[in-house]
């Protein structure tokens, strides 16, 4: 199953066979994302507020802006959307796909592979035709195929604080940060409280996995991807992080768009890594070369 699904492709899917999630959301505004969701929804969407739902308790001085939500509490949230074992789940956001890519990823890592991210969101949604509803659905109890949701922890998808610690000491394998370049190099930081990156990353914005609002062709991402490195096998062994574990899982999306390995997850991200003061920073540096000149 390909891990995007064009607007056109939902139109004209069984709604019985699906359960869609809206991922709207706004760090400036948090409740932004649901005051957009009771104005109009695709038609039997659920919401999943990005802090509530989809991430944990942040810990003052040792936890990221958004942990990884207990596990066991995420799986529980899942069956009550009606999501189970055969469910085929679609996410969407206002259009960039950072936030749905949240949840395809989280139930990704819980071992459901039947997950796809609308492309273009809700902007390409409407542009196709598609009717928006205001009213909220019940969360419903029992999933629509009559079981509970059932983890299957993927854990090989995660990279730790550790292992990240020893990319800064070793240029391969490959350490990528997903954020804006600037904010890479230690500019115009709005969110984190230290600005720069970890030292030994690479820059390489997930915004540049889109063209128009939508994924760039697989081929396109496959040569973004390939060209930062030095054969496919290592893409798996690189790891990709943002500044809290959330837009990276785009970079992740578009290695499965291309059909290429997944790199790995850093959850806490820029922002645990500054969590205690006690990591280095670095400032300034080049961004990664890319094959699409961006």
């Amino acid at each position: 199953m390909s891990p995007l699904i064009s607007a056109q492709q939902l139109l004209l899917a069984d709604p019985s066979q699906l359960r869609i999630v809206d991922c709207r959301f706004s760090l400036q505004d948090k409740a932004w994302g649901l005051r957009q969701y009771q104005a109009g929804h695709l038609a039997g969407a659920v919401y999943a507020d990005l802090e509530r739902d989809l991430s944990g308790p942040v810990i003052k001085g040792v936890s990221g802006r958004h942990p990884l939500p207990d596990l066991q509490v995420l799986a529980r949230q899942l069956g009550a959307w009606g999501i189970g074992e055969t469910t085929t789940v679609v996410a969407y956001d206002e259009g960039s796909g950072a936030f749905a890519a949240r949840l395809w990823w989280l139930l990704r890592y819980l071992g459901h592979e039947r997950v796809q991210v609308l492309d273009g969101g809700v902007a390409a949604y409407v542009e196709a035709g598609g009717a928006m509803q205001a009213e909220s659905n019940e969360v419903q109890s029992v999933p629509v195929d009559g079981r509970p949701f059932a983890a299957r922890v993927q854990s090989s998808l995660v990279a730790s604080q550790r292992e990240v610690e020893a990319r800064t000491e070793r240029s391969r394998p490959l350490l990528f940060d997903a954020r804006a370049r600037d904010r890479f190099r230690g500019e115009n930081e709005t969110i984190d409280p230290v600005a720069g990156h970890i030292p030994g990353a690479r820059s390489l914005p997930f915004m540049d996995n889109l063209e128009q609002g939508k994924f760039r062709s697989a081929a396109e991402l496959r040569a973004r991807w390939l060209f930062q490195l030095e054969s496919e096998a290592e893409l798996a062994e690189s790891i990709v992080y943002c500044g809290s574990g959330v837009t990276a899982c785009h970079l992740i999306l578009a290695a499965g768009a291309a059909g290429l390995p997944w790199p790995r997850l850093y959850p806490g991200s820029y922002s645990e890594w500054i969590a205690d003061g006690t990591r280095p920073v670095a400032r300034g540096g080049e961004s990664s070369r890319s094959a699409l000149g961006g």
